[in-house]
């Protein structure tokens, strides 16, 4: 299930990419499959042992091609990013920058390590859906729930500290109206208990949407797309690091 698209980022072959907070690395992978040289990171230890895994798997199955592009797993931290200025031509951040107390100097830092000229998307909650989900249930985020989210972005906010950081926001878009009224449901139900009948009833209904191939599965896609600009869970927002002039 992917949040950013490809071709608004302008992902090519060869490009270097930083997948910031790859998490699960559903981002990472994807890029890796259009044969760009990703870096995914993160501080969850766990989570890149299987990141490193499945990346070393599609190599090794010729899902990558041939030769494979090179992509690497670290673990590091968003406020003090390991690498060089400007060594990423794409920077993909996907739902981390709500969890980040400092996200002013994350975003200083993502815009340090993206070349001039290079993209980026950066994916929160959008405002709507993540303020019902703080009234519903207090568990739902920081302090209550360690690493939770610790705050909720309006659109403009975002582009403002993206233009501080030195970045042109160019265009946004919201993805995932269907998650909207699943994680209500959750958090009027108790966030940890996802066990609730209702809760499992909806997650089927997710799981077609994003892997059916049948009626329901189409049918739940395109709700998802009509209800993404009120309902959608995330905003993404695309931004570039201007050119150096002459």
């Amino acid at each position: 299930m992917l949040t950013v698209r490809y071709h608004r980022l302008g992902l090519r072959a060869d490009d270097r990419v930083l997948d910031l907070g790859c998490g699960a690395g559903r981002h990472a992978f994807e890029a890796a499959r259009r044969r760009a040289r990703v870096v995914a990171l993160d501080r969850d230890a766990g989570e890149l042992i299987d990141v490193r895994g499945l990346l070393r798997a599609m190599k090794e199955t010729g899902e990558l091609g041939t030769p494979a592009p090179v992509s690497t797993v670290v673990s590091g931290d968003a406020c003090r990013l390991p690498f060089p200025d400007a060594t990423f031509d794409r920077v993909i951040a996907a739902e981390v920058l709500e969890h980040i107390d400092d996200d002013v100097g994350a975003m200083a830092e993502l815009a340090r390590v993206l070349r001039p000229g290079g993209t980026m998307a950066v994916t929160v909650p959008a405002w709507l859906p993540e303020s019902v989900c703080w009234a519903l249930s207090q568990d739902y985020h920081a302090p209550r729930v360690a690493g939770g989210h610790v705050r909720i972005y309006r659109a403009g906010g975002l582009r403002a500290r993206l233009r501080a950081a030195g970045l042109e926001p160019r265009g946004a878009h919201h993805a995932h109206a269907l998650h909207t009224p699943y994680w209500w449901l959750r958090c009027a139900v108790g966030p940890a208990d996802d066990e609730h009948r209702l809760v499992r009833a909806y997650h089927r209904l997710l799981v077609a949407s994003i892997v059916g191939a049948g009626v329901l599965g189409h049918l739940t896609r395109l709700v998802d797309r009509m209800a993404n600009p009120l309902l959608g869970k995330s905003i993404v927002i695309y931004a570039t690091r201007p050119d150096v002039p002459a």
